[in-house]
């Protein structure tokens, strides 16, 4: 198979591909809370949480798979087990089922999470003048941003 060249050192392809796999990891490892969460909200605010829920892991099915297929580009092998994205993940699962002020606390801080591991990736993608990532990255981080505000409003 011939080696690709689209102007990114095989070096600096590993680095990014390397941060986008945990980025790939804690999101997924998030929309499987959220998607949780929407199952499994009670009480006076079910249907407003149970729809903003499925909002959420919506946008979130999405985003992973370009995250994936954005490693895949820099020809490198996405993370795809729940044995990598545990060990991968900045979001730790819970076992328990939270009420759902709780529920809300808890995506709060796993958008923050994220954004925070967009900062480091963006900055891995600028160096390398990987614009592609950058981009894909620089989305996601103003996705997180907005979908944090709007669960820390809904409080």
């Amino acid at each position: 198979m011939k080696q690709i060249d689209i102007g990114i050192s095989a070096e600096n392809r590993l680095v990014i591909a390397d941060g986008l796999s945990g980025l790939l990891a804690t999101s997924y490892t998030l929309y499987l809370q959220t998607h949780n969460f929407h199952w499994n909200v009670c009480g006076p605010r079910f249907r407003e949480l149970h729809l903003m829920f499925e909002e959420q892991y919506t946008e979130l099915s999405v985003a992973v798979d370009e995250i994936a297929e954005r490693i895949r580009a820099l020809d490198m092998p996405a993370p795809g087990t729940y044995a990598s994205f545990s060990k991968l993940s900045e979001i730790k699962e819970i076992e328990h089922i939270p009420e759902a002020e709780e529920m809300i606390q808890i995506l709060v801080q796993g958008h923050e999470q994220v954004v925070r591991i967009c900062r480091i990736v963006l900055t891995q993608a600028q160096q390398a003048n990987d614009e592609s990532s950058a981009s894909l990255i620089s989305d996601r981080m103003r996705v997180h941003e907005k979908t944090a505000w709007m669960l820390r409003a809904s409080r």
